[in-house]
């Protein structure tokens, strides 16, 4: 049964939080203030923390909006490879796109794209010029001469100096990115070095969620964030040059602590005097004083490290990550002594998978032992099934079919329950459903005729125009954001867009659902 409680305050979150950001903005003529992680839909944020607003950000800096303004980072090489955010699917220049449109959306001033480490690639320039058309500044700033160790070169018109001014005109100026390692941190002390030659007295702060750095350095929050990062290769630490000024033990990890020497170093250059004495210094983050249930935010950090070990188990099947990224997850998963099975829908989906598996080899006549239990060992193909736990405590499974995949099954059962109506009484015609499929047959040619969760629910939207149940159940949809769900092999990208749009974790076994290298895998 899924608990639906909360360990995190939303509201004494914005409150302290946009303070002490305004107090930090009061310290300075301007502030720029790098912002990591996501400004908006922030789901591991609420997913770790409940009670957490995926939007708590956005909404702060609405709050700050009359005096603040934002520029977006991208290297030049995440265009040139396509680089992909794995959460939405997308590419990090399209991210750059739904960011603008966030951001206006919110009523927040964009400034500029800066297209940082630029070195002449083709992608990039495309980029700018498609900028350019649709009416956003875009500069180009070019690899830092001197950088890491030459601070005399660093810090003059050979080094931040050689990148143009972005002409900013708001206290506070919000340094945002797709992704990591875009060059906000870069772009920030280009700005510093131009203010302070043009006898500003500008400043630098940065805005990190995770690690939270007054929680121990093994709290399952903080662990979820390695867990989180581990494509990065984060590893939280206690923040040494903290500890040593003042005493007092807090949580940062390796890059920023690596490189506060350095950047030390440049901010006494640019600005003519200390101005932090640690990496925690830098910060302006207040969650960990907002959390008001310490055993409910355990519980829900523990099941996201166990949602990224199946992420990344299915990342490393298909060839999309590392073993040594894969490992450092599984680390996790022992220093926190859990398992896949303490995910609590991935039980209910291998059973049945299970008794599916056994009826089919009966069928067969042919003998599946303990030790011979993946069905493709006898020929046959793994049986997908999906169990889905809804906020409610209603656990709900469906398999793949002739008809529909597993996660469209699911969808049609749990919606069905939630909306009271009787297992014989069918959502869907045939009328509706032998076209769609003689269309994805006959006439597209493709493989299969059995339909994803997307054709499926437009399926019942059109059965909703005249069907009183379809029209009940489909009302259902928005209730099911915050299930938990889990398939029994890897599904289709559709069917996992089509759960990410809902809300509904997914997860999955990393087994494929077909032998087929080409058609029916993601």
């Amino acid at each position: 049964m899924i608990k639906v409680k909360q360990g995190f305050n939303p509201h004494q979150y914005i409150a302290e939080q946009s303070q002490y950001i305004r107090e930090r903005v009061d310290k300075y003529e301007r502030l720029y203030l790098e912002f990591g992680g996501k400004l908006a839909g922030d789901y591991h944020a609420s997913r770790v923390l409940p009670g957490f607003d995926s939007d708590a950000k956005i909404k702060l800096l609405h709050e700050l909006r009359e005096q603040s303004e934002i520029i977006i980072c991208l290297y030049a090489a995440d265009i040139n490879q396509n680089k992909m955010r794995g959460d939405y699917g997308i590419s990090y220049d399209n991210e750059v796109l739904r960011m603008i449109d966030e951001f206006r959306h919110w009523d927040l001033s964009v400034n500029s794209v800066v297209i940082t480490r630029y070195s002449g690639e083709p992608a990039a320039a495309l980029f700018r010029d498609k900028l350019q058309m649709r009416g956003v500044k875009v500069y180009m700033h070019e690899f830092t001469e001197g950088y890491p160790n030459d601070i005399d070169t660093i810090v003059s018109e050979e080094g931040y100096g050689k990148n143009p001014y972005i002409e900013v005109t708001r206290p506070l100026v919000v340094v945002s990115a797709p992704g990591a390692n875009s060059g906000k941190l870069a772009t920030c002390l280009s700005q510093l070095y131009h203010e302070h030659k043009r006898g500003q007295g500008a400043g630098y702060s940065k805005f990190e969620t995770f690690p939270v750095w007054n929680l121990p350095l093994k709290h399952p929050v903080n662990l979820a964030y390695e867990a989180a990062t581990a494509e990065l290769g984060d590893m939280n630490m206690i923040d040494p040059y903290h500890l040593e000024a003042y005493g007092q033990s807090a949580v940062n990890y390796n890059r920023d602590i690596d490189a506060f020497p350095l950047l030390h170093r440049i901010l006494k250059r640019i600005i003519g005097k200390d101005v932090y004495h640690s990496p925690t210094d830098m910060g302006v983050n207040r969650a960990g004083f907002c959390i008001t249930d310490d055993e409910v935010v355990r519980e829900a950090a523990v099941q996201e490290i166990i949602r990224r070990y199946f992420h990344l188990a299915c990342d490393y099947r298909r060839g999309l990550c590392t073993d040594e990224t894969y490992q450092r997850v599984r680390h996790l998963m022992d220093i926190m002594q859990v398992s896949d099975l303490d995910r609590p829908v991935v039980k209910p989906a291998r059973e049945y998978a299970g008794r599916l598996q056994m009826k089919a080899a009966a069928d067969r006549e042919i003998r599946i032992g303990p030790e011979e239990d993946l069905p493709r060992r006898r020929g046959m193909d793994p049986f997908t099934v999906v169990a889905l736990e809804d906020k409610g405590g209603n656990m709900i499974t469906g398999r793949a079919s002739e008809r529909m995949s597993a996660v469209a099954a699911c969808l049609l059962n749990i919606i069905k329950l939630r909306a009271g109506i009787a297992d014989p009484i069918h959502l869907l015609s045939p009328v509706i459903l032998r076209p769609i499929s003689e269309l994805k047959t006959r006439i597209l040619g493709l493989p299969s005729h059995s339909l994803d969760a997307k054709e499926i629910l437009i399926a019942l939207s059109m059965s909703a125009a005249t069907n009183p149940s379809a029209y009940m159940a489909m009302n259902e949809l928005s209730s099911l954001r915050g299930s938990q769900a889990h398939s029994t092999t890897i599904v289709s990208k559709v069917d996992e867009d089509i759960c990410r749009e809902l809300g509904i974790d997914l997860t999955c076994d990393p087994e494929f659902a077909s032998a087929r290298l080409f058609s029916g895998n993601s």
